[in-house]
């Protein structure tokens, strides 16, 4: 059961009431950008675009669909490893996502879109693909709370988090003019030290009275390994979803594709070698193989070079997997931090290396390499930043990382401090990890069924 107070906030009515406010705001200033909007006859005529097959639609669309995928599938079933939690790692994951892209569509375009003429915002395709990129920070976050959170709570989490998401993208992207295509720095390194530090704060004491729910059961688990899949096949759609047309995005989907498929071997092979007997661990193969994706995020457009990307792979594999064997116990007995999906490890640290290998790779950058026009459509060397140096690119690339976690800390403390408030319908320690507190949950007692429904703790 949720734990007792005299003034408690309800589900239904911040539901209701943000959903009326994300009316009113929409009224006052969201519209559709020329490419969307009925006037795209005159548009094309005025720019001398002679096929409607140049509107960003067909560029973006595909990618956006790969990401929605990601963030509804893909995040929404890798949360459901829990025996008694399914319904709240894919249900809960859907109601933040769905109320967190309305929020970053506003939040985003104060910051990005807004005209000055008529001061409304613009929204097309890739404004779509942005406020998905936003809500995944505050969905990995969501990761390190899974199970020892209300659904108010959730919706706190992610209100503040698109808001603290907007305005370090704006730093990152518009002031320091890091590039950042995948989101290592500004997505999961963000996403990441956001959710830690929330749940630094939000520590429980007596979390062991629901010990017993903390694991997975067979099933779960293979419900979870869904959500990686998704993950794993979409994530070079990810990383390229916003890169430049061409050889940007061409770039971006094989730097992914090769990072991932070396963090998948370099996985299994930990995970082995870690255990005495040699068998695999699902909980690495899960989330470990998916750190190559997370890890190539900032340096995916850049020339990087294929086995670079192996290399990048390659490591990430190796530091999440060890994450999970050492780091995870020694931050919940330590440092008293209790996360739940093991963020630090698939995001956190890889999106570290992300943004270092961003760095690195910007600093090292040569016309020899790129070409002289090559250099400046990457890095966008051009108007404010012209006469930038890929010395000097290469410092502002590692201040992004620093910004994101930053953020990413201040701002989950921040956050946290207000989570903690006694008004939120919180579960009791004694109560985490289970549906039921939540949830109309209806267990089948019959057949063979029985133990597959039920977990064998409760027969």
């Amino acid at each position: 059961m949720a734990k007792n107070t005299n003034i408690r906030i309800s589900l239904p009515a911040v539901c209701f009431v943000w959903q009326i406010a994300m009316i009113i705001l929409f009224g006052v200033f969201i519209r559709y950008d020329e490419e969307s909007d009925t006037h795209w006859i005159e548009h094309r005529r005025k720019k001398n675009i002679s096929t409607n097959l140049e509107n960003d639609f067909y560029y973006r669309y595909p990618s956006f669909q790969d990401v929605h995928v990601m963030i509804f599938v893909g995040f929404g079933f890798l949360m459901t490893f829990l025996k008694r939690y399914s319904f709240g790692g894919v249900g809960f994951n859907f109601l933040i996502a769905a109320f967190g892209i309305q929020w970053a569509l506003l939040m985003q375009g104060w910051f990005h879109h807004l005209d000055e003429n008529d001061w409304k915002i613009k929204i097309g395709v890739e404004n779509l693909i942005n406020a998905d990129f936003c809500v995944a920070s505050c969905l990995i976050a969501y990761g390190a709370c899974l199970g020892k959170v209300s659904p108010v709570q959730l919706m706190v989490l992610t209100l503040f988090g698109v808001t603290l998401f907007a305005v370090e993208e704006y730093i990152i992207l518009e002031l320091l003019h890091a590039k950042d295509a995948g989101g290592s720095m500004v997505i999961h390194t963000f996403g990441a030290y956001y959710g830690l530090t929330i749940s630094w704060v939000l520590y429980r004491p007596l979390l062991s009275q629901s010990r017993h729910l903390q694991g997975s059961v067979y099933h779960s688990d293979v419900f979870a390994m869904i959500g990686t899949l998704f993950l794993w096949m979409y994530w070079p759609s990810f990383n390229s979803a916003i890169a430049d047309h061409g050889d940007g995005q061409h770039r971006a989907v094989i730097n992914t594709y090769l990072a991932l498929a070396s963090s998948v071997l370099t996985t299994f092979a930990i995970s082995s070698i870690s255990q005495n007997n040699g068998k695999l661990d699902m909980v690495h193969i899960q989330n470990a193989t998916l750190a190559g994706g997370v890890a190539m995020g900032t340096a995916s457009e850049f020339m990087i070079t294929p086995y670079g990307s192996l290399i990048v792979g390659f490591c990430s594999g190796i530091v999440s997997t060890f994450g999970y064997l050492f780091l995870t116990p020694f931050m919940e007995k330590t440092l008293k931090i209790q996360d739940t999906c093991g963020i630090h490890n698939l995001h956190a640290m890889p999106g570290v290396i992300g943004g270092i290998v961003g760095a690195i790779t910007a600093a090292s950058a040569s016309e020899s390499v790129y070409g002289q026009e090559g250099l400046i459509n990457t890095f966008d060397f051009k108007d404010a930043v012209a006469n930038r140096t890929v010395n000097i690119q290469g410092g502002y690339q590692a201040a992004g990382l620093f910004v994101a976690i930053a953020f990413g800390l201040v701002g989950g403390a921040l956050v946290g401090g207000i989570l903690k408030l006694p008004i939120w319908g919180d579960p009791a320690d004694a109560n985490c990890f289970d549906d039921d507190v939540y949830w109309e949950v209806v267990f089948v007692m019959c057949c063979g069924l029985y133990h597959v429904i039920i977990p064998k703790h409760l027969d």
